[in-house]
């Protein structure tokens, strides 16, 4: 697995890059000429020669924090074993965590007022050396055309996996990466499961059903045989442009279901299938299980068709206030 980290200043990319190195082994990446900052990094001249070096050693885990251009990202998204993880802060707590950078390193720190601006520019870098912030060649930087460059959040919206460092303490940020499960190899290719669960996800864009979105897939040795989404049945008028009355009159879930025109997801799939390509060994997957009626769970066993229910890896935690203030006394306690 190849890891590659991308955000903004201080919002923690070096610190996740230093858990990946202790607790699972990585080894450090760098390009040369960037700052690695607290990390023994093997130095690489160029993008494609990093590359090369991590598929000669694909068996190995490897992490970089050099993800800071468009040509960098597509280089390395080329390759199947490449994983980016974007991560993001408050911009408070960023400021704080860049002055007790600049107190550890010896160097006069910045404004609020300067950090607030460059960084909503989205142009700037740290550099410890020197501990500004300084600005990208702006000619260069604000030339969309030009495809070397791209803003450090125009590249985060690519990302795999999504991490948010509201945490005021470096124990409380390893149990949310370890609640990820950040090197899980499902999210570089998927397990059968994991892949039917995600096709389901995508029929369910195809529903018209005012109320909620459903989609499933049938499954028979691991071959997909019908894929359904709910909604009004072919011919009528699509539930989302008024074919549906009781769903349109925002009736409360479980009520007058007799009156309802929109057939299940699992039901429309059936219909496509038919009989005679379902069975014992069919497989249904369906993204919302926990609403199916009884009438639809006795479709599905009189056809002898199993209910797979699998999770994903997630893709972000939902956190609450104390997932990431516990424990936290004074601002000293901060991380970097």
């Amino acid at each position: 697995m190849f890891i590659g980290i991308t955000g903004p200043i201080c919002s923690g990319k070096h610190t996740i890059a230093e858990w990946l190195v202790s607790m699972h082994g990585f080894t450090p990446l760098t390009l040369r000429g960037n700052d690695n900052y607290r990390l023994d990094a093997l130095h690489f001249e160029t993008p494609d020669g990093l590359l090369e070096y991590v598929t000669k050693n694909w068996i190995d885990n490897f992490v970089t924090c050099d993800i800071d251009t468009l040509y960098v990202l597509e280089t390395y998204r080329k390759r199947p074993f490449f994983l980016l993880l974007a991560v993001d802060g408050p911009l408070t707590i960023r400021y704080q965590r860049c002055l007790a950078r600049c107190q550890e390193l010896g160097h006069q720190p910045p404004t609020l007022e300067r950090f607030v601006i460059e960084n909503d520019k989205r142009l700037f870098e740290i550099v410890a050396p020197t501990n500004e912030f300084v600005q990208s060649d702006q000619d260069r930087a604000l030339n969309s055309d030009d495809f070397s460059v791209s803003s450090v959040y125009n590249l985060m919206t690519m990302a795999d996996l999504t991490v948010v460092n509201s945490f005021l303490s470096l124990q409380l940020l390893y149990a949310h990466l370890h609640a990820l499960n950040i090197t899980n190899s499902e999210r570089l290719r998927p397990s059968w499961d994991t892949y039917f669960m995600h096709l389901s996800d995508l029929a369910a864009l195809r529903s018209n059903c005012m109320k909620r979105r459903v989609g499933c897939i049938l499954v028979k040795e691991f071959r997909v045989i019908a894929t359904g989404y709910n909604g009004t049945a072919r011919g009528l008028k699509n539930c989302n442009q008024g074919g549906c009355e009781r769903c349109n009159d925002a009736v409360p879930c479980g009520k007058e279901l007799d009156t309802c025109l929109c057939l299940h997801a699992e039901e429309n799939a059936l219909l496509e299938a038919g009989r005679e390509r379902v069975g014992q060994g069919s497989i249904l997957y369906c993204n919302t299980t926990y609403g199916m009626d009884d009438l639809t769970s006795k479709l599905l066993k009189e056809a002898g068709i199993k209910l797979r229910q699998h999770s994903p890896p997630t893709k972000r935690l939902v956190l609450q206030k104390n997932d990431y203030m516990s424990g936290i006394t004074n601002i000293g306690d901060i991380m970097m």
